[in-house]
């Protein structure tokens, strides 16, 4: 049955994709008809280019739904999957690394709950305001974001296991250091120092656990590592407080930060022997049926990794309701204790012994929680995040209830129902954020939801609170700021679950393929080529310009990338070289995948772009400007980069009788040689140059043309943007022809001539008139 499902999608899949070509002409005709009336009767430049705007947007949706990748719900991974207890799930994949994690897990939020305990000793011992402890304590989230890039970077490229064994340590030395401030300047860097060695939490051990056990247990783990770090901070009040009380003094508090720190030390020493599993195994297991293994995988760029990660609507609606809810969240401990304090007049051990109690629900609904999501995943994900936003949503009515409560038992009992709602919802952000994430930049994925969460909640959270609290109290910072921020969030991760079917889609999508071209590479591994373009969306901001886009280049072959103008021809080679991150698709490197990879990694590795216009320094000579061209090869050996110039002067013989003159007053020909050289001084694997001819005079064309064919007998591989169809015909082997952001024709460039249609679009636009 599985099979037919299989089989029946993938057929649908085909005609989609047949004939989504007709739905977009379609889009794109209706949106222009509705334009021309409009921009008739307003008559005014401004409105046409606004209609025009609109329409363009109008199209690109229209292409995007189009474009939707849809499976059967069982073809998704973890959904329809055997039930899983968490005993057999843990026995997958071994419990040392589950327990070892989730101890380091509650070390955290035993620090962090010693901090809020402890907020009105430490603000007395350094003679401090509210405001400013408050701020203090919160900040270590903002912290967090310091460490969050570099920990999911790390997590995504190597061992994670020892990642979080150097992040254990280094957490146990700064809350050593944290108790030995001797001012507030101290411990303001020792905090600095524990939010980061914190961040390794989320990126790290989310993406370890996720790899290591599977999809169908993964709501309980989060919801075990949720209520060991809750019964650390539900008794870190009692232990603190009675710690801080046995001390005595105006400085008992530290001693609960030096025994803490003992420990974590151990835990984090153990982390180093922990097994490093596939990533993306379980995704691979459920989708394909085996895991796909990678020898080296190419180096992750941030920037490209983000740019993707917030492609993805999940992601982005699910970040940015957590952040808005961590406005209220990171604050509220501190100023709980400190109305607790001020209002009930309450010392440190009462305060931990009803922190203690105000925790205990927690405790006795988590258990219930990762189940009940694990159930709902198996049969819709939607219906699981759904789940975790009508958590949160009574929270904004609770709220108010909680701090006009007139006694402090009151208060503590009306505080209980929030704090479950809440930690059980927090508990649920991982296993959403690993679904939807691309296995390869799950570390990454986990560190762009933290800086969210804990940069713009947790620090401005704290700066709102200290501004209220120097004027009001900590009721006024507590309803101002967690009212909103509970109903804005919840409401927007109600919303969230109508994404996540699709983006479950896309991770289907894209593992299918990766399997497809894994098998291809095996069959035949001669024939790989050297750059391969698949399946390619690219959107600048909310217009999406090119939907689908792929094609191959063979090693020693010249491809022509011709098209009208905004057919995405110059967007194509952004994506290629890394100026630009594809919303979706896959750019190889001889049979590797660098779609993540940085533009200065991908030059090393041998793709270089000459880009359209003036490429040159024109206020140095011709020599200066190729000494710097030759910046980037000052690793290799001398003899390395006078063979190259040699042969740069060679192609380009005109230049060497020019060594000495500036550049910027050389003819646009001449220029253009130069630039042209200045990249080949890397001696490229793939060449891309965008538009050849563009503004030079025939016999200047004639003569690069003549380059060009010197470089391509040299065995160079090369993509060359080009508007003149005689121009791509005299040089290509093969050309691509695209339209509005799709591939109209790919195959031998003399086939392009025969087809009138599109040598007039060339030529003359889409109506060849």
């Amino acid at each position: 049955m599985s099979g037919a499902v299989d089989d029946a999608t993938r057929n649908e899949a085909h005609h989609a994709t047949r004939d989504e070509g007709t739905r977009h002409d379609d889009a794109r005709n209706e949106t222009a008809e509705a334009v021309a009336p409009r921009a008739e009767h307003r008559g005014l430049a401004a409105d046409l280019a606004t209609e025009l705007v609109d329409a363009e947007a109008a199209r690109a949706r229209a292409a995007e739904v189009g474009r939707e990748v849809l499976f059967a719900d069982d073809l998704l991974p973890g959904v329809g999957s055997e039930q899983l207890t968490l005993r057999q799930g843990l026995a997958a994949g071994g419990s040392a690394t589950f327990l070892t994690l989730m101890a380091l897990s509650a070390f955290d939020e035993l620090e962090t709950a010693t901090l809020g305990v402890l907020a009105p000793d430490i603000r007395d011992s350094f003679g401090m305001s509210d405001g400013a402890i408050v701020f203090l304590s919160a900040a270590s989230g903002a912290f967090l974001v310091l460490g969050a890039l570099p920990m999911g970077w790390l997590a995504d490229r190597y061992r994670r296991g020892r990642v979080a064994g150097w992040a254990g340590l280094a957490f146990a030395a700064f809350v050593f250091a944290c108790g030995m401030a001797a001012n507030v300047f101290l411990m303001f860097l020792a905090r600095l120092g524990v939010g980061v060695a914190k961040a390794s939490t989320l990126p790290v051990h989310g993406s370890l656990n996720a790899d290591t056990y599977p999809i169908g247990v993964r709501g309980r783990i989060a919801a075990a590592t949720g209520m060991a770090g809750r019964l650390a901070g539900v008794l870190s009040p009692l232990v603190v407080g009675a710690i801080a009380a046995v001390a005595g003094g105006d400085d008992g508090w530290r001693w609960a930060f030096f025994i803490l720190c003992v420990p974590t030390a151990l835990v984090a020493l153990y982390a180093f022997r922990l097994p490093e599993p596939p990533r993306g195994q379980h995704e691979m297991k459920a989708v394909l049926g085996e895991v796909i293994t990678h020898d080296k995988p190419m180096p992750i760029s941030i920037e490209a990794a983000f740019a993707r990660l917030m492609r993805i609507r999940t992601t982005r609606t699910v970040v940015l309701a957590f952040a808005a809810m961590g406005f209220g969240l990171f604050t509220g401990p501190v100023l709980t204790n400190l109305w607790m304090e001020d209002h009930f007049g309450l010392g440190t051990f009462e305060r931990g012994v009803y922190g203690t109690l105000g925790g205990l629900g927690v405790l006795a609904v988590l258990p219930f929680v990762g189940p009940r999501y694990d159930r709902l995943y198996r049969t819709d994900p939607a219906r699981a995040l759904k789940l975790v936003g009508y958590l949160i949503l009574p929270v904004a009515v609770l709220t108010p209830v909680q701090w006009f409560m007139p006694t402090a038992p009151a208060f503590v009992i009306a505080q209980m129902l929030p704090l479950v709602l809440l930690s059980a919802a927090f508990a649920m952000i991982g296993p959403v954020m690993q679904s939807v994430s691309p296995y390869r930049l799950r570390g990454l994925g986990t560190a762009l939801a933290a800086i969210y969460i804990f940069f713009i909640g947790a620090t401005g959270g704290s700066l709102l609170s200290a501004l209220i609290l120097d004027s009001y109290d900590a009721r006024a910072a507590a309803l101002v700021i967690g009212v909103p921020a509970t109903l804005v969030g919840s409401l927007m991760l109600i919303r969230s679950s109508s994404f996540i079917k699709h983006d479950l889609a896309l991770v289907v999508h894209e593992l299918r393929e990766e399997l497809a071209e894994r098998d291809r590479q095996a069959r035949d591994p001669e024939r790989v080529p050297v750059l391969q373009v698949n399946d390619v969306d690219f959107e600048y901001g909310n217009v999406q310009v090119l939907f689908g886009v792929g094609f191959e280049v063979r090693r020693g072959e010249v491809l022509a990338l011709l098209g009208t103008n905004g057919a995405g021809k110059s967007t194509i080679l952004k994506a290629i070289c890394g100026l630009g991150t594809p919303s979706r698709g896959v750019v190889r490197l001889n049979g590797k995948t660098v779609t993540y990879v940085s533009p200065e990694q991908r030059g090393r590795y041998g793709i270089r772009l000459l880009p359209g216009g003036k490429g040159t320094f024109p206020g140095m000579t011709v020599a200066e400007n190729l000494e710097m061209a030759a910046f980037g090869l000052r690793d290799r050996d001398r003899a390395h980069r006078d063979a190259r110039l040699a042969y740069v002067l060679d192609v380009f013989p005109d230049l060497n009788a020019r060594l000495a003159q500036r550049a910027g007053s050389m003819s646009g020909g001449q220029q253009q040689q130069l630039a042209l050289a200045m990249v080949l001084m890397h001696d490229p694997e793939v060449l891309l140059i965008d538009e050849l001819s563009l503004g030079l005079a025939p016999v200047v064309v004639r003569d690069l043309l003549a380059v060009i064919e010197r470089l391509k007998a040299d065995g160079m591989t090369m993509i060359v943007v080009e508007q003149s169809l005689n121009v791509a015909l005299a040089i290509a082997d093969r050309a691509v022809f695209l339209e509005k952001g799709q591939v109209r024709f790919t195959g031998d460039a003399r086939e392009l001539a025969e087809r009138d249609d599109l040598a007039r679009a060339v030529f003359l636009g889409k109506d060849g008139g």
